[in-house]
């Protein structure tokens, strides 16, 4: 769909709109000089709009396909639901977060713009900080999580090659030294990596995803046989039934399914920004994430089911589980596994975007690659090791107060570009302090108490079960208890009507003088 070109800005090239709906600047064009753009975070052009549907799809198997998705599957069997509860919750749960997955990405395969340049639209070219930093500090904690989980692989693997002088090697902050060494090498395996580039990060993912389902399904093969048949894994059952007790656990379950994705589903556009159409990017993510997140879930949650009928309790850490293999060829193949799939994730889904967003922060100082290494670095600062060490501290305390977080960013933008803007934004505009996102100061007042407001709602009450997590037992806002079993939903939903209402009757004046110079709708 065409429409007419918005009004330039005194530094700006014009936009072109092509036939399919795709906005790019001409071929070469320059765009406004000054501190807010470099070449990370520049349109892409069209002739390098290249993924297709199986790109996508690839894209969601490689990443669903992960350790903590394991994790997340199998802790729900540990905190006490069966396997039917565990699939519907997280089968529900990816399909919901798919909508606002596919509403953020429509951005990026429109104009070709990163994350930290979309959120310029609703939060200004330096209000967008808020949101990237946010996002970004979020992925550096899924960013340490997995690499520790990576690091545990790799300590397992030299155990048995070296012996019991590498795993019983003397106890250091907790962990024998050879932990931390393990878990240091494999930083740097994945640093290598993303120092290669987007390409490489891309054709890491297409052969790795196969084999990592290869690996899922090798898994249950083997837990089948330690059982002794199918029948022990269906038969272990819930002591929650489906009365209360279940639906009270299912809620903030629910919610941290979402959580999980909420840091994908704000910079999506890092990756539809390459995307050849917006089908290719609809039906990409359609087909890979929740059927790939289910199909997986499915291996988890039988698997955890099958360690509680062989060991009288269930093992929630695959880790754990393939340790207790007695074969080594086994043992190193299903190792292997577990390091391919933490590698391919944890770049694509926890680097690549707080990458883009510390480019955001300084463009001048810092391009793609020191933005991720500089992540690397403050993934380790945030002691990913206690986070990944019980099942209630990372579902419901860091997955539910993340998706509350990171929802009423998801609110904004889905109410900034879809109901404000209907999909329309100049994109010279979005790198220049001379057009109409610059707001106030470079601030958008609107969505900062749109986002203060959902995240009051969303997050402020939080609470956890006696010495189980950092919030008090009646929450950090007591009267707001109630709702911390919806952050996401809340914070989501309190934070789109808030920002709508603000810009539809209180709108910038600067911007509603642009948007009577380009009235045609996307």
């Amino acid at each position: 769909m065409s429409e007419a070109p918005p009004a330039p800005t005194p530094t700006a090239a014009r936009q072109i709109i092509h036939p399919d709906g795709r906005v790019s600047l001409p071929e070469g064009a320059p765009l406004p000089a000054g501190p807010y753009v470099n070449d990370d975070l520049q349109p892409v052009p069209i002739s390098k709009r290249t993924w297709g549907v199986g790109s996508f799809t690839a894209l969601w198997v490689s990443m669903s396909v992960q350790i903590p998705a394991w994790t997340l599957a199998s802790g729900l069997i540990a905190v006490g639901m069966d396997w039917r509860q565990a699939i519907l919750t997280i089968a529900l749960g990816n399909l919901i977060v798919l909508v606002p997955m596919v509403l953020t990405g429509h951005a990026g395969a429109r104009y070709g713009i990163p994350f930290p340049v979309f959120a310029r639209a609703s939060f200004g070219l330096r209000g967008a900080n808020l949101p990237a930093l946010i996002r970004g500090a979020v992925a550096c904690g899924w960013y340490g999580i997995q690499t520790w989980v990576g690091g545990q692989g790799v300590h397992i693997l030299a155990g048995r090659m070296l012996g019991e002088r590498w795993s019983d090697a003397t106890v250091v902050g907790g962990q024998p030294w050879t932990m931390w060494l393990s878990f240091g090498l494999f930083w740097v395996i994945q640093l290598a990596i993303i120092l290669w580039g987007m390409e490489g990060v891309r054709r890491v993912q297409v052969w790795a995803a196969p084999l990592m389902l290869v690996g899922g399904v090798a898994l249950l093969v083997w837990m089948v046989r330690e059982a002794g048949g199918l029948g022990p894994l269906l038969a272990v059952n819930s002591d929650l039934g489906w009365g209360a007790d279940f639906w009270k656990l299912f809620f903030p379950s629910l919610m941290a399914i979402i959580g999980f994705w909420s840091t994908l589903s704000l910079n999506i556009s890092d990756f539809t920004r390459f995307s050849s159409s917006q089908r290719a990017q609809v039906v990409g993510q359609s087909l890979g994430l929740p059927t790939t997140m289910a199909a997986f879930a499915l291996l988890a949650v039988m698997v955890t089911a099958g360690t509680q009928a062989v060991y009288g309790a269930p093992l929630w850490d695959p880790v754990e589980i393939v340790a207790q293999m007695s074969s080594g060829l086994a043992l190193l193949f299903a190792i292997f596994i577990l390091l391919l799939a933490t590698v391919s994730t944890n770049i694509a889904a926890n680097l690549v975007g707080p990458a883009y967003d510390l480019a955001n922060l300084r463009p001048k100082l810092i391009g793609f690659r020191t933005g991720a290494v500089i992540t690397c670095v403050i993934s380790v600062g945030i002691f990913p090791w206690r986070l990944i060490a019980d099942p209630n501290m990372y579902i419901f305390t860091w997955l539910g107060t993340v998706g509350g977080l990171l929802g009423t960013v998801g609110g904004i933008l889905i109410a900034d570009y879809w109901l404000l803007r209907r999909a329309r934004m100049d994109l010279p505009s979005l790198y220049s302090r001379d057009g109409r996102y610059w707001y106030t100061g470079g601030w958008n007042w609107r969505a900062l108490v749109a986002f203060v407001v959902g995240t009051v709602l969303a997050v402020g009450g939080s609470n956890s079960p006696e010495g189980q997590g950092p919030f008090p037992t009646d929450g950090l806002i007591p009267f707001l208890a109630p709702l911390a079993d919806y952050g996401w939903l809340v914070g989501l939903f309190s934070a789109l009507l808030l920002h709508w209402a603000l810009g539809r009757f209180l709108p910038d004046p600067r911007q509603r003088a642009a948007e009577e110079d380009s009235p045609t709708a996307a």
